[in-house]
């Protein structure tokens, strides 16, 4: 799947929505996130890890809106006893890993306290020799791409999310033998500003 195309389509949305937007907010959140990485070298167990981040919520009208975000993720991977088998690589028993995550979601308003939200989700395993702008670029030259889906309680300036998150992305840049795909459930509290 070519992403830029989808990728221009996506922001020429977000575009047209923030100049028809009705309201902008924008805001900070924090959670957890709760990941597992799918193949045979991995444990089937979830691992939990964090997420912190900011995002905006544009409104079209009372019912469609998109909220773009920027996450700061770090997720905990377990191998099994026979990664280093499979692989040749000694000492590998867990990772941690520290990902920008951008998802941008559709929201349908179904009431005034509840949001259902879907979308496309990037994701890039950030270098800490590049900065923070050219890390960003690479999430949409590769990474993690992934779907999210999820529901969102909107209390006064509370925000509190649940969400599911499935890697459509090839993880695996040793060998071609086996793929590797991410799985997540992210769950916090956002505030907006």
């Amino acid at each position: 799947m070519k992403l830029k195309p989808f990728l221009v389509t996506i922001l020429i949305m977000a575009a047209s929505a923030g100049a028809q937007a009705q309201s902008v907010k924008f805001g900070i959140k924090g959670g957890a996130d709760i990941n597992k990485i799918n193949g045979k070298s991995f444990k089937e167990a979830f691992s939990y890890g964090y997420q912190l981040g900011v995002f905006s919520q544009i409104n079209v009208n009372d019912k469609w809106g998109i909220q773009p975000e920027i996450l700061l993720s770090q997720i905990n991977i377990d191998t099994t006893s026979n990664f280093s088998d499979i692989y040749k690589i000694n000492g590998f028993p867990d990772a941690k890993l520290k990902y920008l995550k951008i998802p941008i979601l559709l929201n349908y308003n179904a009431n005034q306290f509840v949001s259902l939200q879907v979308g496309p989700q990037f994701g890039v395993l950030l270098d800490k020799d590049k900065t923070a702008i050219e890390n960003g670029k690479n999430a949409f030259k590769g990474g993690d791409f992934s779907m999210v889906g999820g529901i969102q309680l909107n209390i006064l300036k509370l925000r509190l999310y649940g969400r599911y998150a499935l890697g459509l992305s090839n993880l695996n840049d040793i060998t071609s033998s086996e793929k590797w795909k991410s799985q997540s459930f992210q769950v916090g509290l956002g505030i907006t500003l």
